[in-house]
Formats: C-alpha cells, structure tokens, sequence
C-alpha cells in the first residue's frame, strides 16, 4: 500500500495559484509563491517525516490535536517561523506570539489573528472546551485571496463579524461531553 492521497485543491489568486491539501482533522497544508505552510499538525492524520519541509506553521490553540510536540521536530527547518497564541508560546521554541487583534508578516503573508472561543459547549466542570482569549483565528492574505482558518471556535460575535473572507476552514466536529 503506498502513501495516503490527500484531498488537494488549487485556487487561483492575483499572485499565483494557492494549491490546498486537506491532511484530515484540522491540519491544512498550503502551497503559495514557492512557500509550504501548514496548520496545526497532528501526528494522527499525517506522516510529516515523509511529507515535504514547511516555511510556516500556524497554531490556532494549545490542545494536542492543533499543538502536537511530535510532529514539530519533522517538519522544522532552521529557517521555519511559527506563529501562534501567546499561550502556545512558552511550548513552542521561537513561536511567533500573536494576540487577539495583532496582524503579522510571516512567510510573506499578512496574517490576521482573532478572538476564538466556545460559548455553549463545556466541559463537565463548566468550563469551556475553548476559553476565551486563548485560541486564534487566522486570516491570511494569500495575494488577493483572504483565507480564514477558524481552528476550534464556536459561533462566536467575532467570527460572525468578519467581512471579506474568499474561503472559510470551519470546524465540523463539536465536542462531546
């Protein structure tokens, strides 16, 4: 049995194609102007070891299945940036801390972070699965093509107000108690 096909799509944009590879879970891998940028790796949906070297990684939040300690030594190079939560920070080794409301350049890219958080789904002690102020949002500028990575929030105020956005990564599964 060979490698697992992953589901690939390309999207033209202003400055080129953006070609997207959905690795399962929440991982994304994108391709732009030369560069690899990927979303919250998880060990359990993709073999990073055989998968090509990355530019940028992107982490929406601290959890395992978005912040996987395994999967950050197999597709780091010297040259790689992170960008992440001021939470996830102090876990990952020269991480680019992004807070709610601050845009960075990395890779190139505009990159946008925003309030992520539940309001209805908790845990059995009543606290959220996502806390506020905790998680990110991204929104990317990828030429003339925003893209919007939603990692973990809920239907939120600040996800609801987003205007702008060419293609939307929402997530699917809500968790279970």
């Amino acid at each position: 049995m060979g490698p697992k096909a992953f589901e690939t799509d390309t999207i033209g944009t202003a400055e080129g194609d953006l070609q997207i590879i959905f690795l399962g879970h929440g991982p994304l891998l994108f391709t732009f102007r030369g560069r690899r940028i990927c979303v919250d790796p998880f060990s359990r949906v993709a073999g990073y070891a055989i998968l090509p070297k990355v530019d940028l990684i992107l982490i929406t939040h601290e959890h395992r299945d978005h912040l996987d300690p395994e999967v950050l030594g197999p597709v780091r190079t010297s040259a790689i940036e992170i960008v992440c939560t001021e939470l996830c920070r102090g876990k990952v080794e020269g991480g680019i801390g992004v807070r709610n409301g601050e845009a960075v350049v990395a890779s190139g890219l505009r990159i946008e972070a925003v309030l992520a958080y539940n309001l209805v789904y908790r845990r059995d002690t009543g606290k959220p699965f996502h806390p506020r102020g905790e998680g990110n949002i991204y929104l990317i500028e990828f030429g003339n093509v925003r893209v919007l990575i939603a990692g973990d929030t809920g239907d939120v105020p600040e996800l609801k107000a987003l205007w702008g956005v060419d293609m939307a990564f929402l997530p699917m599964n809500l968790p279970t108690r």
